[in-house]
């Protein structure tokens, strides 16, 4: 691995500004320059559904849905994250990008998108880009919705089965593989499926950080192994009695055993000759998890409808970390930390809704979810005195902290209602409203009890240019979900120097009004399909990190609200055929994103700075082949991170951080007894990801630089070679 430490670009903050415009313009443009002819069929429902018959993928042999998928120019930008920023889940909601006969799947972790390598191609009657919105869908469309449309029948039965072999860079090989069973028995629609895939991990980093003045400090080679294997059962059954019931029942277990392995060779450099000393990081950690999710519809003759949907879940997280140092790697080691954390996360989730026409062109939801969420936090710190050890915490000195032991219970209510007008045959609104009530009780070490009370409208306009160009304006009250992580002392995963960060029990929401305009445009004759978008949010209590030193000098931080932010950006993508080029079979696709971030008044860092996820952005170039007379297809992706120098604040540290790109490739082809072997190769180019932070003597600014650490790190190439079919 390479030494050389990669600068990091000072940030640009007029990018987004000069691309602020562009991206609908640009998306225009190349609408008008790259209309193809090819030979692929596909069929207009109406105006907003585009369908994909099975023939249409039948050249392509494919084994599970996302072969087929695979082939649907723009499909990516529909599975793809909806916001440029997560927010995390909160309860079910009414969105979802993957529908299967029509309807969602009840489950959060077990959701629809997760079953299209496990539903056999053989099945599928055929696939829809559903672009409009109605009270006849199951969900509300959030931009656009896949449907997934099995075929009917009184049996039909089929095993899907995939081999999987990875070879990584340091000369380790991983074994998987996964096999599901789905089909038609009478009135029941099945999928039965279990998985078992390697996690393997090895981080091969080297940092070299120098002092105030410049001199020499110390570096550090660190290697860090992660021997994950995830186990994955679920299974989805559906039921319908009659033509107007439908009885589903969703379920899934997951486990993990993902232990990791910590070495570190520092070599200091402060006393003139250079001295080195040893450190290792064994990290044992159990996780697992499971999901019930049941629902039943009932259609009524009038054409409304009744909806009950339940779901219970679990994930336990038990994570242990103990450090030993010695003079050299294989002496005698001292253990200097013991860090133990548990996590225990439910939700029960029971979600209601009735839905009628009140015209020829309008529709009415109106229901109620309810939600409790629990979480139980618990971490113990040891570390190495002169007192006498405790067997709880490792046989080191307990370290006392309040805070440490938490259970936080949320209890939420959200009366809804969704009216969908269909002002004229190429222009529609859905205006819903959400009113939430909740109240969030945190019990063990503290004792605190609040409530809230958010209304939250949105309003969805969407106008048909003509048949191929979509124009959509969405206005929106958001409530972002807590971490509940976030309220009691945890492990600091950011920072080697701190062990720990403290919890905040009074932490609030952030609410943000958000605004987007897209336009999408789908070539004529299947050439493609390109879209624009354009967010803006505005945040009110946004967290971030605020100031709890107990004194000057004792600084340290925790998450809270710190008042008004906002971020705005534009994200372009292109999925366009070859056929202008004599080249149907050819898909090339592309992606821009160029977003920008800041805080109105952050009283930590009073100076301008973003926050994350909006980075200064991301593009990705990719490149696909489909050979059908020779059953072979092949391609080539590569991503990446806007470099800019990206910085976040602390107190006392500024970190800078660059993500690495990735370039990849993959070769597939249906062979030997009509099974499809596929070989890919991901980080080629062996990219490095990067970081810089700086540390000061006292408050971040206004102190004198007293150390700069810069980091690298790879994952090495990886190889995969997997052999798929269905019986």
């Amino acid at each position: 691995m390479s030494r050389i430490l990669r600068p990091i670009a000072l940030p640009n903050s007029l990018l987004v500004t000069r691309l602020h415009q562009a991206g609908v313009a640009t998306s225009l443009a190349l609408a008008v320059a790259l209309s193809p002819t090819v030979v692929h069929a596909q069929d207009a429902i109406d105006d907003t559904t585009v369908s994909f018959p099975a023939s249409y993928f039948a050249e392509f042999a494919p084994i599970t849905v996302n072969d087929m998928l695979n082939r649907v120019p723009g499909i990516e930008l529909i599975l793809q994250t909806t916001n440029s920023g997560s927010d995390g889940d909160r309860g079910l909601g009414a969105s979802a990008a993957v529908l299967i006969n029509g309807k969602r799947l009840a489950g959060k972790a077990n959701e629809a998108r997760a079953q299209l390598d496990r539903i056999a191609a053989d099945e599928v009657e055929r696939v829809e880009i559903i672009r409009g919105s109605s009270s006849g869908l199951d969900v509300q469309n959030a931009g656009q919705l896949v449907n997934i449309v099995l075929r009917a029948s009184k049996s039909r039965s089929n095993i899907t089965a995939q081999l999987t072999g990875t070879y990584f860079d340091d000369g380790q090989s991983e074994p998987g593989g996964s096999v599901a069973w789905s089909g038609q028995s009478g009135n029941w629609t099945y999928l039965v499926s279990g998985e078992v895939a390697s996690k393997y991990v090895h981080t091969e980093s080297f940092e070299d950080s120098i002092n105030g003045d410049f001199s020499h400090n110390e570096t550090i080679e660190m290697d860090r192994f992660v021997d994950q294997t995830n186990y994955t059962l679920n299974s989805n059954l559906t039921y319908a009695p009659t033509n107007q019931d439908r009885i589903a029942f969703n379920l899934l277990y997951a486990e993990a055993d993902p232990p990791s392995t910590i070495e570190r060779l520092y070599t200091d450099f402060n006393t003139g000759t250079p001295i080195q000393r040893f450190e290792r990081e064994d990290i044992p950690a159990t996780t697992s998890n499971w999901e019930f999710g049941g629902d039943y519809q009932h259609n009524f003759a009038s054409g409304s409808r009744f909806k009950f949907l339940v779901i219970a879940n679990e994930k336990q997280d038990d994570i242990t970390r103990e450090r030993f140092r010695a003079a050299s790697k294989g002496a005698e080691e001292t253990k200097v930390l013991y860090l133990d954390t548990s996590t225990n996360y439910q939700e029960r989730i029971l979600r209601s809704s009735y839905t009628m026409n009140l015209a020829a062109s309008q529709g009415l939801e109106f229901g109620l979810e309810v939600a409790e969420t629990t979480q139980d936090n618990a971490l113990r710190q040891g570390v190495r005195t002169s007192q006498p050890g405790v067997p709880e915490y490792g046989g080191l000195t307990p370290v006392k902290f309040s805070n440490a032991f938490s259970t936080i219970q949320e209890l939420r209510y959200e009366p809804f209602v969704v009216h969908n007008w269909q002002l004229n045959p190429r222009m529609s609104l859905e205006s819903s409203v959400v009113v939430e009530s909740s109240e969030i009780k945190q019990t063990g070490d503290l004792h605190v009890t609040r409530s809230f009370n958010f209304v939250k409208p949105k309003l969805d306009y969407r106008f048909d240019i003509n048949a191929s160009m979509q124009f959509k304006a969405t206005l929106e009250q958001f409530v972002s979900q807590l971490s509940f992580a976030d309220f009691s002392r945890a492990t600091n995963t950011e920072d080697d120097d701190k062990d720990t960060i403290a919890g905040n029990p009074t932490l609030n929401p952030e609410e943000s009004l958000r605004a987007e305009l897209s336009l999408d445009y789908r070539l004529p004759n299947d050439g493609g399909a390109l879209n624009a978008r354009y967010f803006y949010y505005d945040y009110r209590n946004k967290i971030a990190k605020i100031d709890i030193s107990p004194s000057p000098t004792n600084l340290q931080t925790t998450n809270g609200n710190v008042g008004p932010a906002e971020a705005f950006g534009i994200v372009t993508n292109a999925s366009v055929r070859l056929g202008m080029l004599g080249l149907p079979q050819v898909l090339v696709t592309g992606a821009l994103t160029v977003q920008e971030s800041q805080f109105d008044d952050d009283p930590l860092t009073p100076i301008e700075h973003g926050f994350r996820p909006f980075d200064r952005g991301s593009y990705r170039l990719g490149f696909r082949h489909d050979v059908p007379r020779y059953n072979l297809n092949y391609g080539v992706n590569f991503n990446a991170r806007i470099e800019d120098g990206r910085h976040t604040y602390d107190i006392d540290n500024r970190y800078s951080f660059f993500v690495p790109s990735n370039l990849s490739l993959f070769v597939e082809k249906q062979g030997w007894a009509g099974l499809t072997y596929r070989f890919e190769g991901s980080n080629l180019a062996d990219y490095e990801g990067c970081w810089l932070r700086r540390r000061y003597d006292g408050y971040v600014i206004v102190s004198n630089l007293i150390e700069q650490e810069q980091n690298c790190s790879t994952t090495g190439r990886q190889y995969t070679l997997s052999i798929r079919g269905t019986f």
